[in-house]
Formats: structure tokens, C-alpha cells, sequence
């Protein structure tokens, strides 16, 4: 309870360290509407971590494939490996972080993008032995008392930001996939796949993912939006191959 207003104290009136287990004093709030150079360095850290982890998976290489194969590592795909992933975390992260804070904003929220650093490295290290990335960057903080809607708009912006960049172009991938193979043609793919993983993945109803409070504010919104990102993974799914190949 904040005893100076008599007000409750909910979730979104704690900091970033507070709720992302940051260290004290790297916290210099901006004025709502702005980007700190902070949030700019968090952002760039996070997109440069992700990046390579992502490059990793996209060129083939990984530890355990090293090891259940007997091959050495494919440095020569590491670099069209780390282009192809560059575009899709430009697309999917940076679109999805930056939907959810320009919402965050238009209900006059103080919103900033706070990475967590625990959760990048897991990412890369899980992606350099495995080759299969489970990103958890960290997440645009917001603080205010929102009402529900507001709340539930926020967090669907993410989701439905891949959503749209995916149904733009996933008919385009499916137009040139025959018609342009190649570099072009896989770097839509790419981006297609990315954005749906996104999408797909933050729409879980459980944790800290988009997902729960989409489905506390509107479960028929929630439904909509899972089933069309996981019919545009089906659709996607059988060309995966072909362009990380």
C-alpha cells in the first residue's frame, strides 16, 4: 500500500529492477514519449546477443551437431547465417518490443524496453550447444495503473505486430519460393518464420508471456489470434527445411 496516497500498489508500479532482478542504480527514467540512451543500449545489446544466437541454428552449427555427427564447425555459413538472423530480429523483435511500448505510450504509460541479462545469455549459450534458441531477452516495462483493456491492448500489440509482418509475408514467400530460390527467397522465409515463433510463443497463457493477460482481458481475442498464428505455422512449416537447409 502506498501510504502517501492510500493507494494498492500493483505489479506495474514496480520498477524494472524490481520485477527484472537488475542491479541498482542503472534505472535514469525518461520522460513518457521518450527512449533513454539506457533503453537505446538495452535495446542493441539484446538485438546483437540475440543475433548471434540465432545465427547459430540458421548456419547449421552447434556443439551437439559437432558431436552427434562427427563434423567440424561450418564457419563459412556463420556470416550468411548471422545476416539472415539480423533481419529477423530487426523484424520480429525489435517491431514486437516497439509495438508494445508505443501502446504503452498512447495510454500515457512511462514505458521503456529493459533487457534481461541473465535470460541473453541462457539464449546464447543454450544456441551455441544445442542450436535451438529459447529467447528470453527481457521485456518492455511499464509503469501506471492501467485499466484491464489497456493492459490487455499492451500486451497484444507485441504478438499482433509479428502477426502482421508474417501475414505480409508469408503469401510473398509463398509466391517467390518457386519462382526466386535463393538468398531472397529464404531471407522472407526467415523472416516469416521469426515473426510466427514470436507471435506463437508470447501468446501462451502462462508466466510472464503476452498470452495471460490477452486471455484474462479477452479469451475470444486470445483464441483468434492463437489459432490464426498457428495455422500460418502449419502453412509455413513444411517449406522450414528449404531455407535453413
Amino acid at each position: 500500500m502506498d501510504k502517501s496516497s492510500g493507494r494498492k500498489i500493483t505489479f506495474h508500479d514496480l520498477s524494472p529492477r524490481e520485477y527484472m532482478y537488475f542491479p541498482k542504480g542503472i534505472l535514469e527514467m525518461g520522460r513518457p514519449g521518450q527512449s533513454s540512451t539506457l533503453e537505446l543500449t538495452h535495446i542493441v545489446f539484446a538485438m546483437l546477443v540475440l543475433t548471434i544466437a540465432f545465427s547459430f541454428p540458421l548456419s547449421q552449427n552447434s556443439l551437439l551437431k559437432i558431436v552427434l555427427t562427427n563434423q567440424g564447425f561450418n564457419v563459412s555459413r556463420l556470416p550468411s547465417g548471422f545476416a539472415m538472423a539480423f533481419v529477423a530480429i530487426v523484424s520480429a523483435f525489435f517491431c514486437h518490443e516497439l509495438s508494445h511500448k508505443l501502446m504503452a505510450q498512447h495510454y500515457k504509460l512511462w514505458s521503456e524496453f529493459r533487457m534481461y541479462t541473465k535470460g541473453l545469455l541462457t539464449s546464447l549459450l543454450l544456441s551455441v550447444l544445442t542450436g535451438f534458441v529459447f529467447a528470453t531477452p527481457g521485456a518492455v516495462m511499464f509503469q501506471g495503473d492501467p485499466r484491464p483493456f489497456e493492459e490487455g491492448k499492451i500486451a497484444m500489440a507485441g504478438p499482433l505486430a509479428n502477426m502482421i509482418l508474417a501475414c505480409i509475408f508469408l503469401p510473398l514467400f509463398l509466391f517467390v519460393f518457386y519462382y526466386e530460390p535463393g538468398a531472397i527467397r529464404d531471407t522472407i522465409g526467415i523472416i516469416c518464420l521469426v515473426n510466427i515463433v514470436f507471435a506463437l510463443f508470447n501468446l501462451f497463457p502462462f508466466g510472464p508471456l503476452d498470452g495471460v493477460k490477452i486471455f484474462q482481458w479477452s479469451p475470444a481475442i486470445w483464441t483468434t489470434m492463437f489459432i490464426i498464428s498457428g495455422c500460418m505455422m502449419i502453412l509455413l512449416f513444411p517449406f522450414v527445411r528449404v531455407f535453413i537447409s
